[in-house]
Formats: structure tokens, C-alpha cells, sequence
């Protein structure tokens, strides 16, 4: 079942046209001109009840109005929503109960007071019963360790402890949907960690639905098993991360530990020293046209190997190269691969 529907939605932004000089400044105020920016064009788009997606874009691409329309911040231009039934823009208190919205960015608690007073707020406003409440600060103790920071002002939280704090909030209430915009910026490995897997466990013990917008590709393929591409406020590309993985991650490495330093080495075509470093050296081929197992018995054969490493394609690469490059389908592959759509046409930002 759907529980957020996206059909044929448009978002244009009205932007003032400001003249040059004081005389163009004047008529500005009489007789005003405007410009119209299409931020989001027509996307369509669904996501079931316990989906983890992850809605990624280059800047500008369309991703924060998407959200903010999602949650009924902004009113659509043209088409339609549906979260949970609900016409965001129309029903906000209503959707705002039925929701969780986590911004990296910014943050929901009061700043010069404890985290603990923010709960207390949260709790009234949402009306929130005991049993629940308890429990779920139950569980954001054991996961988040809220309780070795909760009595302490905001302001003296560490950005780690503040976005802890900031998710906790954001799911205090039992939201059947949690929005995540970049909930990981600024924060250092282990601590990112330590909300990916947190992020990973409300969305399968409680079947959270979760929508995640970031840039830090690690975060995607850690956490969602569904990804949107939007650029230009158009979708892009709707499937699985394993499968743009497939389909994009085209070339392998080849890391060789070689008993000895070798100056140059023998190798079949397609295949290309990329660095190297002491006795190592990383070789580099296109999987459709070199076969691992080919050429690693035609090295062990040929020189005396230590260890042997095939790495593959990490997802930030391929998305990054796709933003640069583009996608490119012929009109025989522009179809639906496994029920899943993909459109072709993306360009910088």
C-alpha cells in the first residue's frame, strides 16, 4: 500500500524582476515584472508502508521544495500528494501528527533550555499517552544514550549529541513517516554510524517509513534499498541502489601485491594501470569486457603474487559520474527494467 502518492506534481517559483538603476528601480515599484522558475516538473512517484528511499540530486535539483511540499510547508502548483491519505498543504495539522522531519541543518529544540524540555513540549503538543512516551524514551536511551546529555541547555550540545537529540524528537510521537534532510552532515564517522544503524532499526522493528535526502552516498547504500534521482525537477532515475550499481558500475580494480617490484607488467587489452605503489599496483577493466578470473590466472601465471583485492564501484562514484556524464539510454533500453522506471536526460546543474 502507497502511503505517500506523488502525481503529476509542478512547483513554480514567482521571481521579481529587478531593473538596473534608479529609474528601473522606480518603475519596478509601478510597474513590477516577474519571471517563473519550475523547481519540480511533473514527478510522479510512490512509496509503500516500510520503504527506506533515498532522494538524491545535485543542487538546485529540485529535492528541498519535493520535501517541503511533502510536508505541507509549500502548495503545489499543479498535480496532486496523497501522505497517508492526506492532502499535506490542506491538512497540515493532521499530517504534521503523522510525520517526523529531521533537519541536519536545523534543529527543533529550544535552544537555551535542556533537551528534556523540549520532550515536555512534545509530548503535550502531540498528546502523546504515558505508556508511550516512557517507552519510547526507553528506547531512545538505549539507542541514542539521550540520557547522558538530556539535562543539558542546547546550546552546549555537540553537533553529534544535537542531531541524537533532534531524530529522537522527530520520533517522540510515532510517526508512520520520517523525513530525513542530510541528518549526518558535519558529524564524524562514528557517529554517523551510530545513526545509520538507528535509522535502520526504526525502519525495520517498527516499519518506519523513511524518505532520505542527502549527499553523502555512503548514508544511501547503508540505509535504503530504493533510491530517486531528481534533476531539474525532473525524475531521473526510480530503482534499486544495487541495481544503478549493476548498471553504472561498470569498471572493477584490480589490486595486485606482487612478490617483487615490477617496473612494467604484461596485460591483456582492456585492462590499465591506474596506480601503483611500491609492489602494488591497481589495475583497472571494464567487467564486459575482461573477465576477473581470466586475468587473475593469467597474472598468477605469469609473475608471483602475493595478495589479490578485486574492489568494486562505490555508489558515490557512480552517482557522482552520473551527474557529470549523464544518463544515456537508446530508445530499446528506455523501458522498465524489473517494474522499475528509468528516464533518461540529466545534465549538470
Amino acid at each position: 500500500m502507497a502511503l505517500i502518492e506523488v502525481t503529476n506534481l509542478v512547483k513554480d517559483y514567482k521571481i521579481s524582476v529587478k531593473k538596473k538603476g534608479l529609474l528601473g528601480a522606480v518603475s519596478s515599484l509601478f510597474i513590477p515584472e516577474y519571471t517563473y522558475k519550475r523547481a519540480v516538473d511533473a514527478i510522479d512517484f510512490a512509496i509503500d508502508s516500510g520503504e527506506a528511499v533515498g532522494f538524491i540530486g545535485p543542487n538546485g535539483a529540485g529535492k528541498s521544495t519535493t520535501v517541503k511540499m511533502l510536508t505541507g510547508i509549500l502548495v503545489p502548483t499543479a498535480g496532486a500528494i496523497r501522505v497517508s491519505g492526506l492532502c499535506p498543504y490542506k491538512d497540515r495539522k493532521k499530517n504534521a501528527a503523522n510525520i517526523g522531519v529531521v533537519f541536519g541543518q536545523r534543529t527543533q529544540l529550544w535552544w537555551d533550555l535542556p533537551a528534556s524540555d523540549t520532550f515536555d513540549l512534545l509530548k503535550y503538543i502531540y498528546k502523546i499517552p504515558d505508556d508511550v512516551y516512557r517507552r519510547n524514551m526507553e528506547l531512545f536511551n538505549d539507542l541514542l544514550g539521550l540520557q547522558d546529555f538530556f539535562a543539558t541547555p542546547v546550546r552546549q550540545l555537540s553537533l553529534g549529541q544535537r542531531m541524537r537529540a533532534d531524530i529522537a524528537a522527530s520520533l517522540v510521537h510515532d510517526p508512520n513517516i520520517v523525513l530525513f534532510d542530510e541528518p549526518t552532515i558535519g558529524l564524524d564517522v562514528i557517529a554517523k554510524e551510530n545513526i545509520r544503524e538507528f535509522i535502520n532499526y526504526i525502519n525495520k522493528e517498527k516499519d518506519t517509513t523513511i524518505l532520505f535526502t542527502t549527499h553523502d552516498m555512503v548514508d544511501i547504500e547503508k540505509t535504503c534499498r530504493r533510491m530517486l534521482i531528481i534533476d531539474k525537477g525532473v525524475i531521473i532515475y526510480d530503482g534499486s541502489v544495487a541495481e544503478i550499481k549493476h548498471r553504472f558500475g561498470k569498471t572493477r580494480t584490480l589490486v595486485v601485491e606482487f612478490s617483487e617490484k615490477y617496473s612494467s607488467i604484461h596485460l591483456p587489452p582492456g585492462v590499465e594501470v591506474v596506480n601503483e605503489q611500491e609492489h602494488k599496483k591497481w589495475l583497472r577493466f571494464s567487467k564486459d569486457e575482461v573477465q576477473v578470473s581470466n586475468l587473475i590466472a593469467k597474472l598468477t601465471q605469469d609473475y608471483n603474487i602475493i595478495d589479490l583485492t578485486v574492489q568494486e564501484p562505490e555508489i558515490e562514484g557512480i552517482i557522482r559520474e552520473i551527474y557529470q556524464k549523464g544518463i544515456d539510454f537508446d530508445k530499446e533500453n528506455e523501458k522498465q527494467l524489473s517494474g522499475i522506471e528509468v528516464a533518461s536526460g540529466l545534465s549538470t546543474d
